[in-house]
Formats: C-alpha cells, sequence, structure tokens
C-alpha cells in the first residue's frame, strides 16, 4: 500500500498514464475518469489531474488561477545504475532537463513526463540499504 502521495497536473491523463507506466514502472490503481488517475510504485502513489472543473485536483482556484503543468517540484525515483537508465530512456524518446550531475550523494538526471513535470532519477553513491546498517 502507498504511503506517500504525489499529485501531477497533466494535460492528459491517458498519455500520462502510457508514460508512467511504460517507462518508469508505475501500475494503474484506478481511472474513474477522463480527468484523473492513480497510478502506484512501491510506497509512492502518483495521483494525476487534467486541469477541469470535475473534481477536486484539477479544479481553478478562487480567483481563477488554473492548475498547470510543470516547475521544479518534483519526486526522486532511485535507480540502480543510472548510465543505463539514461539509455534506455533516451532510446525511448524520453525528455530530459539536462545531463547527468554528479553530487555529494550520488548522480541524478531530470527527466520529463509528456506534460513538462520533472521526475528525478538518483542513483545514490552509498545504496540505502547500506545506510540502514552504517
Amino acid at each position: 500500500m502507498a504511503t506517500v502521495s504525489v499529485r501531477y497536473i497533466v494535460d492528459d491523463v491517458d498519455t500520462a498514464i502510457n508514460f508512467y507506466r511504460e517507462h518508469l514502472a508505475f501500475t494503474l490503481v484506478m481511472h474513474p475518469a477522463p480527468p484523473f488517475a492513480m497510478l502506484e510504485r512501491g510506497d509512492l502513489r502518483l495521483l494525476l489531474s487534467a486541469p477541469s472543473g470535475q473534481g477536486g485536483g484539477g479544479q481553478s482556484m478562487p480567483d481563477g488561477t488554473r492548475p498547470a503543468p510543470g516547475g521544479w517540484n518534483r519526486f526522486a525515483l532511485e535507480v540502480s545504475d543510472l548510465a543505463a537508465t539514461v539509455r534506455t530512456l533516451r532510446d525511448a524518446g524520453v525528455q530530459f532537463r539536462n545531463d547527468i550531475v554528479t553530487g555529494m550523494g550520488g548522480k541524478q538526471v531530470l527527466i520529463e513526463d509528456p506534460s513538462g513535470n520533472p521526475i528525478e532519477l538518483f542513483e545514490p553513491t552509498i545504496p540505502e540499504a547500506r545506510l540502514a546498517t552504517s
């Protein structure tokens, strides 16, 4: 069961579902209406909402501001081999915001879903399992 939920505003829910399932191994939990879907990967629940007058996640604010995809806030998915993952995703035509960056904690790169929402792929210097036993 997912323990963390993240909502992303997307332009097209069906296109986003296909992207997250095909490229990032998410599973579809529900898709009850065209402007909403729920997916999961491990402990992460991803809520996808298209701007609309239906439901809550895609509704405009009281001042008329409409939800829109993009920005810089993101969730991070840990991968065991970032270089291999990048090659696979590039070959599949996935959009990248940058090349691999190496920092003190590991390596990372930002990809975008079809609406321009960022996803960080992260390969830690020390795998999480080793951190817990140190």
